[in-house]
């Protein structure tokens, strides 16, 4: 259940006399999700998604507004969060900080094909393309700093195995990227599947900011070719693979370091979610009675990736 915070019909009808969004009709507790309260509302003029934020991080929240707001203004597919009459976006209701979005189009999709993976391709390399002049700054809160803070926590719930194999590929990064700076910008950082809508073949929309930050444009890539590509067994499939890289790089083609450094990012933000998965786990259950995702998916992936699995990567226009 992802309502932790009950709503009334009164309340909301009420709130949205705060925006030109029309009167309220309908209003539904939205059951997916972990960390904060979504409605969906329809008025008598379109449908908006209401989130009410649970948990801390308050601070960060006008960076996501600021965000939003600049890739909407640049014609991408994201939610750009409505303004209220004197042009405020981020609000207060039930005690809680709110946002008010226009409700995106489509699904998410369990098994994309080739077509909607070329659609997140070309949308992710427009988006990195804009968001390198992005002025907001957030710093990446999974990076490689907070892997090698947050992974002895985990080790004694882990085989010995494991536990070598966590310390020895942290070491391994930390080597392979110091003293590198990579092309930086504002991304997603949690570009999974149900982080997407799509309207048969078009990307309808891309939603979810709240991981959003300022970093690697390479860490964003890594983490949809993680999820986007894998099969059941871990192992990417070569034409989605190609699909999304292809469409990508024909916005933003990626500099000689970043190449060199890909099969080691790949693995980096696949050891990224396997961490945050056992830290709920073990460490750091969640506020509220949800399920945490099962840390052993990323712990396939990682193997996958260091068996050296991983296709070469395209040229930019092929």
């Amino acid at each position: 259940m992802a309502v932790f915070t009950p709503l009334s019909d009164d309340q909301v009808a009420e709130f949205l006399e705060r925006y030109t969004v029309g009167r309220l009709q309908t209003l539904k507790g939205v059951p997916q999700g972990t960390e904060n309260s979504t409605f969906f509302v329809t008025t008598d003029q379109n449908d908006w998604v209401l989130t009410l934020f649970e948990q801390g991080g308050f601070e960060d929240l006008p960076f996501f507004v600021e965000l939003l707001d600049y890739l909407a203004e640049r014609q991408l597919p994201v939610p750009g969060p409505v303004h209220d009459r004197d042009g405020v976006a981020l609000q207060r209701l039930a005690g809680r900080p709110a946002l008010l979005f226009p409700r995106m189009p489509g699904s998410h999709p369990s098994a994309p094909n080739l077509v909607q993976c070329a659609a997140l391709g070309d949308t992710l390399g427009r988006m990195h393309q804009a968001s390198q002049h992005f002025t907001g700054e957030r710093a990446n809160p999974r990076d490689l700093d907070w892997l090698t803070r947050r992974h002895r926590e985990v080790l004694p719930f882990l085989s010995d195995d494991d536990q070598a194999l966590m310390s020895r590929e942290i070491a391994g990064h930390a080597q392979a990227f110091a003293d590198i700076a990579l092309p930086q910008g504002a991304i997603h950082g949690d570009l999974f599947r149900d982080n997407t809508l799509y309207d048969g073949d078009r990307l309808g929309g891309i939603i979810d900011f709240y991981n959003g930050c300022t970093g690697d444009l390479l860490f964003d890539l890594a983490i949809v070719i993680n999820d986007w590509t894998s099969d059941a067994d871990g192992d990417i499939d070569e034409a989605r693979y190609a699909a999304i890289l292809g469409a990508y790089l024909a916005h933003r083609p990626l500099t000689e370091q970043e190449r060199k450094l890909w099969p080691n990012m790949l693995r980096l933000t696949a050891l990224r979610y396997w961490l945050s998965r056992l830290l709920v786990i073990h460490v750091d259950p969640p506020a509220h009675d949800i399920t945490p995702h099962d840390p052993a998916r990323f712990r396939m992936l990682l193997g996958r990736r260091l068996d050296g699995r991983v296709p070469a990567l395209p040229l930019a226009g092929e």
